[in-house]
């Protein structure tokens, strides 16, 4: 797939001393200068956050390899690392398009080419309205919002009548739970929504969608049971609006923690229309990263996927045997789903480390992070502790640029991952 102008163009940004964790001979240089010097991950300052080259490979490939062998494409959620680069490694590798969450995430990615996206997310703001109605006149372009309300779909009705409309905007007729997040509460209200949705003048009724996620946060009995209940109603839903539309449809779920009951509940809809109009896309969007937390405990593909983040930190402080202060914290690594776990030490980052046993941070301050063990820390001033991180999510939005290392034992960094918060 040709890479879109303004992704070539990233390798040519210049880097800044500002630019948190890079060495201090990086500034003045771009992206691509900075590369050719084949640089070492030992040189970037901590705090630092880095990404595994052949583990970023590794996951794009097994989490598009099996949507495909269950009949479901992927459309990543974009949102996770709002980095247009990683985004192409998932569309080079066979992804539809991109989902997102918000109008900006939406113009970053058509900045950048992106031609196929999935709001999961209601559209009522006038200007992102709006703007989404000047790239419904390119005709390559497709788009899918979501809606969970009559007063949403009015919303859109009175931004859209200030506009030229080139073309209906396709919309996805959102289920919600009782006690959840967005969405209609139960298939009844669903329906009532699609119909409301076919008399538009200026919507089209597009499909279903829904977000599993939040009905638990554990794989227990209990949760296992009200996500299969709530994907179940799902189709009930798609039933309804599959008799009210006109055109293509999308049924869309999934996110990184129970995309196999995703594809379980839906498999028997899927074989027995397997041309029948109907795409169904899975939304994960952090089986590209995977993580040391939160994912490695409830993702069914634990083991085929492979954590692609790494935190690293310096002893800056040991005043206790059992207790060493490292230099990242909460405006460095992510703590919303699990404190970072010590995996080794070393002199540098990327270096031949020992491992760290009996050890955990048990808490992060703004730019610090408590290590603690029953038993002193063999720990030195200086050297470095790498991390696993839980929940990527929430790690990259706090990097401008993130190293990534070729992997399989090398630290050499082949690639600086730009990010656009």
């Amino acid at each position: 797939m040709q890479r879109h102008t303004r992704l070539a163009e990233l390798a040519d940004e210049r880097l800044s001393p500002a630019d948190k964790g890079l060495p201090a001979r990086a500034a003045g240089l771009t992206v691509h200068e900075f590369l050719a010097t084949q640089p070492r991950l030992a040189e970037f300052w901590t705090p630092l956050l880095a990404l595994d080259g052949q583990a970023l490979a590794r996951n794009a490939s097994v989490i598009q390899r099996w949507c495909v062998e269950r009949g479901l494409e992927l459309m990543p959620h974009g949102k996770t690392t709002m980095s247009p680069a990683l985004w192409q490694r998932q569309l080079d590798a066979g992804a539809t398009g991109i989902t997102l969450a918000t109008p900006g995430q939406v113009r970053t990615a058509r900045e950048f080419g992106v031609a196929s996206i999935l709001l999961a997310n209601t559209l009522v703001a006038p200007a992102g309205l709006a703007f989404i109605a000047g790239e419904l006149a390119d005709p390559d372009f497709t788009f899918h919002v979501w809606v969970d309300s009559v007063e949403t779909i009015e919303a859109m009705e009175r931004g859209l009548s200030e506009v030229a409309l080139p073309r209906p905007l396709d919309v996805l007729v959102e289920l919600g739970a009782h006690g959840g997040r967005t969405g209609a509460r139960g298939a009844p209200e669903a329906a009532r929504l699609a119909e409301r949705v076919a008399a538009s003048p200026v919507l089209r009724l597009a499909g279903t969608a829904g977000y599993e996620g939040s009905l638990g946060h554990d794989r227990s009995p209990v949760a296992l049971a009200a996500v299969r209940s709530y994907l179940a109603e799902m189709l009930e839903v798609h039933e309804t609006v599959r008799s009210l539309a006109d055109g293509p449809l999308i049924v869309t779920a999934g996110g990184s923690a129970y995309l196999d009951l995703v594809a379980e509940v839906f498999a028997p809809a899927i074989a027995a229309a397997p041309d029948g109009g109907t795409r169904w896309i899975l939304r994960s969007g952090a089986s590209l990263l995977h993580d040391d937390g939160f994912y490695r405990g409830i993702s069914p593909l634990d083991g085929l996927l492979a954590p692609a983040m790494r935190g690293y930190a310096r002893v800056v402080s040991h005043p206790e045997p059992g207790l060493v202060l490292l230099d990242g914290g909460k405006r460095d690594f992510p703590y919303d789903e699990g404190l970072p776990s010590p995996i080794g030490a070393a002199e540098a980052p990327g270096a031949t480390e020992r491992p760290l046993a009996g050890a955990s941070v048990t808490a992060l301050n703004d730019q610090h992070a408590y290590l603690r063990s029953a038993a002193a820390l063999p720990l030195a001033i200086g050297e470095v502790v790498s991390l696993g991180l839980s929940h990527p999510c929430t790690a990259f939005d706090k990097w401008r640029f993130i190293p990534v290392v070729e992997g399989g034992g090398s630290d050499r960094v082949v690639e600086l991952v730009r990010t656009f918060f």
